[in-house]
């Protein structure tokens, strides 16, 4: 038999950050990329979002972005 094979670890980090980050899956909008946001929760209401989602038939991520694109519209005078 030969050496092991070095595979990825399941939670490793990309080898290019930025290019993981902007990869070329289908955007909502034309020039427009998306990347992960972390937010703390408590384990209760962690449950309660997962039910909640899975009640109305989507995941908790589409639900959280519906949440937010209605709290926070697209304003075209704004800029960051």
């Amino acid at each position: 038999m030969t050496g092991r094979r070095t595979l990825p670890g399941f939670a490793s980090r990309p080898a290019d950050p930025e290019r993981w980050v902007r990869t070329l899956e289908t955007p909502a909008r034309p020039n427009c990329f998306t990347a992960r946001l972390t937010i703390d929760v408590t384990p209760a209401l962690r449950g309660r979002l997962k039910v909640a989602a899975f009640q109305r038939g989507i995941t908790v991520a589409d639900m959280l972005r519906a949440l937010l694109a209605r709290e926070f519209p697209d304003n075209p005078g704004d800029t960051p």
